[in-house]
C-alpha cells in the first residue's frame, strides 16, 4: 500500500489532545446518551465528526484577519469576498450568509410552496429538513449505483435522467428548482460528472426549471473530474469548478468545508429579480446584505481560502490522505462504500453488524463503539440521520446506512489516520462482541442525529 504525499504544509501551532481510558470513555459515551455529537470535544481523542468548520486556517487567512472591515454597511471585505467568488464560481450575485444551512433557508422559502417537489441526488439533512419545513416533497433521482457500497462507478452522485424525466412528466410546474449537490455526503462524498450535471440543466431548462447547486466541496469535486472524466484530465482545477457551477442558475455554498474557515457561506446567483428577494430575506434572517450574519474578518478570510482550496497540491494530499485510510481498511476487510469519497471514509455498518437490526441503529451502535475503543468520533448516516417521514411519522431508514469518518483538512497526520485505521480493524474484528444496538431515549423534532439520546436496548452497555 503505498503512502499519500508529505502534506504541502508545515506546523507551526499545536493543540494538545488529551489520553483518555477506557472506562473514562465508556462513562462519557453514557453521559452523552450514546450520541458522539453530545461529548465534550476534549474529550474527543481524534474528531471526524464532521470536516465542515473544522479545517486549519493558513498564515494567509490568518493574516486576511487582521484586515476585516468591520463596517456595518457596505465593508469593504464583502467587495473582497465578493470578487472572490465571481472569480471562482462564476456567479454574478454573492450574498452572504453565516453559513450554509443559512443559505438553504434562504433559498427555500424564496422558492418553495406547500405542494411543490424538489428532485435531487440525494438527500442532505438539513437541505430537505427546509425544503419540507416550506412544504416540499424531495425526491431522489440519483444513480441506483449510489446506493450501493461496493459499486466502483466513478461518478455515484449522477443524476439518473430517466428518473428525472419521471418527476418531471409526473409535477410539471409543481418543480420550483432542482437541487444538485457536488460532491453528494450521504453517498459517502461521490462527484457528478461534468457531462451529467450539464444534461441535467439542460433538460430542467427546457421544461423551465431551474438548477442549484450545492458547491460547499465543489473543489473537491472537480478533482475527481480532473482524474476520472475524459477530456478533463489537463484543466485546471480552478477551470473546472467554473465549467461545473456554469450551466447552474445559482448556488449555496458552505464555505466552512472546501473554502478552509470555520464560519461562513454564501449564495450566489444568476437572476437580478430573485437575488434582490433573497437578500430581503437575509436582512431578517442573518443580517444585512453586504454581511449576512459573518465579520468582516470571515469574509476575508473565506476569500484566502477560496484561492487556497484549488490549489492541487493542497488538493491532492487531502485525497490521497483519505484513499490511505481507505486502503488500510479496505485491505484488513472493513467492508467500507467505494470508491473513497472526497472528504470522508464510511465504514458499512449494515455489512459491519449484519446482526443488529436496522431499527436498532447500527450505525449509531457502531459510532459509539469507535469512540470507546479509541476516542474516535465519528457520525451516524442512516436511520437516524433521514429522520421520520413528515406524512406518516414513520422512520425512513435509506439503503444505505454507514458510519461517516469526515477528515478535517490540514489538521491530521498520517500517524493519525493510523489510529484510526487501527482502531476500526480492531472493532471489525471483534464485532461479535457488540451485542446490541441503542433506541431512542430523548428524540428531536428536526435534524435528531445532532441532539438524540439514545440508550441500550437491553442493559447498561452495547456489549
Amino acid at each position: 500500500m503505498s503512502a499519500y504525499p508529505p502534506e504541502p504544509w508545515r506546523i507551526k501551532m499545536v493543540e494538545p489532545i488529551k489520553a483518555t481510558t477506557r472506562e473514562y470513555r465508556e462513562q462519557a459515551i453514557r453521559d452523552a446518551g450514546w450520541n458522539p455529537c453530545l461529548l465534550r470535544s476534549e474529550d474527543v481523542s481524534i474528531d471526524l465528526f464532521t470536516d465542515s468548520g473544522t479545517s486549519a486556517m493558513s498564515d494567509r487567512q490568518w493574516s486576511a484577519l487582521l484586515r476585516g472591515d468591520e463596517a456595518y454597511a457596505g465593508a469593504r471585505s464583502f467587495y473582497v469576498f465578493e470578487e472572490a467568488v465571481r472569480a471562482h464560481y462564476g456567479y454574478e450575485h454573492v450574498i452572504p450568509v453565516h453559513q450554509g444551512r443559512g443559505g438553504e433557508n434562504i433559498l427555500s422559502r424564496c422558492l418553495i410552496r406547500p405542494g411543490t417537489h424538489i428532485p435531487g441526488n440525494m438527500y442532505f439533512p438539513s437541505t430537505r429538513a427546509h425544503q419540507e419545513l416550506n412544504g416540499a416533497t424531495f425526491h431522489d433521482v440519483i444513480v441506483d449505483e449510489a446506493e450501493d457500497p461496493r459499486a466502483a462507478l466513478p461518478f455515484k452522485g449522477n443524476v439518473d435522467l430517466a428518473k428525472l424525466r419521471a418527476v418531471i412528466a409526473e409535477f410539471g410546474e409543481l418543480i420550483p428548482y432542482v437541487s444538485l449537490a457536488a460532491t453528494v455526503n450521504m453517498a459517502g462524498g461521490q462527484p457528478i460528472s461534468v457531462a451529467n450535471l450539464t444534461e441535467v440543466c439542460e433538460l430542467a431548462h427546457a421544461h423551465g426549471i431551474p438548477v442549484f447547486l450545492d458547491t460547499a466541496r465543489a473543489v473537491e469535486n472537480a478533482w475527481f473530474v480532473k482524474q476520472r472524466e475524459p477530456g478533463w484530465g489537463d484543466r485546471s482545477l480552478a477551470e473546472i469548478l467554473l465549467a461545473l457551477c456554469a450551466p447552474t442558475d445559482g448556488a449555496v455554498m458552505s464555505a466552512k468545508k472546501d473554502s478552509l474557515v470555520n464560519i461562513g457561506g454564501w449564495i450566489g446567483l444568476r437572476d437580478p429579480a430573485l437575488a434582490e428577494r433573497a437578500r430581503g430575506l437575509v436582512l431578517l434572517y442573518e443580517g444585512l446584505h453586504t454581511y449576512g450574519g459573518m465579520a468582516g474578518r470571515d469574509m476575508e478570510a473565506i476569500a484566502a481560502g477560496i484561492a487556497e482550496s484549488v490549489d492541487e497540491a493542497h488538493m491532492g494530499a487531502r485525497i490521497a490522505q483519505l484513499e490511505y485510510l481507505g486502503g488500510r481498511l479496505d485491505a484488513e476487510g472493513v467492508p467500507i462504500i467505494h470508491p473513497i469519497g472526497g472528504h470522508c471514509v464510511c465504514v458499512d455498518a449494515t455489512a459491519t453488524l449484519p446482526h443488529i437490526p436496522r431499527t436498532r441503529f447500527a450505525a449509531q451502535t457502531l459510532a459509539a463503539a469507535v469512540y470507546v475503543d479509541a476516542g474516535i468520533r465519528g457520525v451516524e448516516r442512516g436511520g437516524v440521520s433521514a429522520g421520520r417521514d413528515p406524512v406518516t411519522g414513520e422512520n425512513r431508514f435509506p439503503p444505505l446506512e454507514f458510519l461517516r469518518l469526515a477528515v478535517p483538512r490540514r489538521v491530521y497526520t498520517r500517524a493519525h489516520m493510523d489510529v484510526v485505521a487501527d482502531s476500526l480493524i480492531r472493532v471489525h474484528r471483534e464485532r461479535d462482541r457488540i451485542t446490541h444496538g441503542l433506541e431512542f431515549a430523548y428524540e428531536p423534532d428536526h435534524l435528531r442525529f445532532f441532539q438524540a439520546r439514545f440508550k441500550p436496548v437491553s442493559g447498561s452497555s452495547i456489549w
